[in-house]
């Protein structure tokens, strides 16, 4: 249990720390490459607000699963991980991967479709795969969080 309890204290400054430059990363440091991108090619300037938009969004994903991740270590400290209220914040998970997922699959087609070397494209199919394999797994993880937590309340309920 004392473990369980620096790991929990450590994930949380790791979270508070990775939020943190995630802010900085998404106020200042994405649209400053993006502007900065627009100036040296001005044959891709019209790209500087759409993928300032989709990178921007991608972080805002990002810190969702940082803050669902923070309610659900709150739950593992109070012993409450095992009831109705984790799978809120694993559904808010989910849905952060679906909607992060959705937007790459944009990105990626349309990349894909108007590329002339097969690098990018190729990285971005990657990503894609790996964004579909996390997501896939949380949703097997959810499943796995809803059967515990059939099974705590019921063992609960006889005891």
């Amino acid at each position: 249990m004392v473990t369980e309890h620096r790991a929990v204290a450590a994930l949380r400054v790791f979270l508070v720390v990775l939020f943190g430059v995630l802010v900085v990363f998404q106020t200042l440091s994405l649209p400053g490459q993006f502007a900065h991108m627009a100036a040296e090619s001005p044959q891709d300037a019209h790209l500087r607000w759409p993928a300032t938009a989709v990178t921007v969004f991608w972080v805002l994903c990002v810190q969702v699963v940082i803050v669902a991740t923070w309610q659900l270590l709150s739950l593992v400290k109070n012993d409450r991980i095992f009831t109705e209220a984790s799978l809120k914040w694993v559904d808010a998970i989910v849905w952060a991967i679906a909607a992060a997922w959705v937007v790459l699959v944009g990105v990626f087609l349309w990349v894909g479709f108007h590329a002339d070397d097969p690098g990018v494209p190729l990285l971005l199919f990657l990503l894609t795969v790996g964004v579909t394999v996390l997501g896939l797994l949380m949703v097997v993880m959810r499943a796995l969080l809803r059967q515990a937590t059939t099974l705590r309340t019921d063992m609960e309920a006889v005891i």
